[in-house]
């Protein structure tokens, strides 16, 4: 009855803001909110793969772009359809309808290329790992660029806007409350043993290999929502937007904020998220920020902001 209640007040309060948000702090720092909720998905998600399986991805980009040009793709050539189909309901139930099927295909997809890269590479360990993950991540933006269907290197426009703070603020709760409950359950027990000593975990019985893939593809499918919903805000993809730089800046969150932590995540999306807009005058010298920001966050604070030298929160 509880959680009820508290999904309740949750919608309540996100419907409520989604109301008046835009009018009351402008189109600019309203769209920097939507930013900073997307990119919590992603740090939380990336997190579950980090910070709590101790793996080392940094190809976390590949899945966002997968999961945005799924979705976009569903929706911009299947949208008539689904809308016809859909006709005996006001128009923003069929948004919501549309938008719903655009997020659940990209899970799907993200979630399937999680599952193709995560079974032959995790396997490997460390930098052999980050290697794999972060040449999955060109790869994918390669290949987006050939694909004329989707823009191609001329870039995915005419994609109908069905997100806004509501739905990104709604998944990003969705995101923490599961991604929490999960690392609570068994499944997380799992997660951390192999986090702690792979080694001893393998000795306990624990199917190592197993858990790493499910930990990848659950990330990968978070990834893709956040995808989708930064898709279908902007109405416009790119693969630029979809450099391994991105990967790094989702990697820099959850380190700031602690690998580990979900509070962690939240913190750290927030603050890059500001950052990077606060110092965009500066052009490429604002990545110099990043660089002492990281160097004094590992002498003084290695577990980050808020994270833990030990288990996880």
């Amino acid at each position: 009855m509880r959680k009820w209640a508290f999904w309740f007040a949750a919608l309540v309060l996100l419907a409520g803001l989604q109301a008046s948000l835009r009018g009351l702090i402008g189109a600019y720092n309203y769209q920097i909110v939507i930013l900073v909720g997307i990119n919590i998905i992603l740090a939380a998600s990336l997190n579950l793969i980090n910070g709590i399986t101790g793996q080392f991805s940094i190809g976390h980009a590949g899945f966002y772009a997968v999961g945005g040009y799924t979705s976009a793709s569903l929706v911009y050539y299947g949208g008539t359809s689904i809308r016809a189909f859909t006709g005996f309901l006001p128009p923003i139930a069929q948004n919501a309808v549309l938008l719903l099927l655009g997020l659940f295909a990209a899970a799907v997809a993200a979630g399937l290329a999680g599952l193709a890269v995560g079974i032959p590479s995790l396997r490997l360990r460390g930098d052999y790992l980050a290697i794999v993950t972060l040449g999955f991540g060109e790869i994918i933006r390669v290949f987006i660029l050939n694909i004329d269907a989707i823009g191609g290197s001329r870039g995915f426009s005419g994609i109908p806007q069905l997100s806004n703070f509501f739905w990104v603020y709604l998944v990003v709760l969705v995101t923490i409350v599961t991604i929490r409950n999960l690392i609570q359950s068994s499944y997380g027990r799992a997660f951390v043993s192999i986090r702690d000593d792979e080694i001893a975990a393998e000795a306990m019985g624990v199917d190592t290999t197993r858990f790493k893939v499910l930990s990848f593809v659950i990330s990968s499918m978070f990834a893709g929502i956040a995808g989708g919903l930064f898709g279908h805000f902007t109405m416009y993809l790119h693969p630029n937007s979809f450099q391994f730089t991105t990967s790094f800046y989702i990697i820099i969150m959850i380190v700031v904020g602690g690998l580990g932590s979900i509070e962690g995540s939240i913190l750290g999306a927030v603050l890059v998220t500001v950052s990077l807009e606060a110092f965009r005058g500066f052009g490429a010298f604002r990545l110099v920020n990043f660089a002492i920001l990281l160097i004094l966050i590992m002498i003084y604070r290695p577990q980050g902001l808020v994270g833990k030298r030990h288990g996880y929160s």
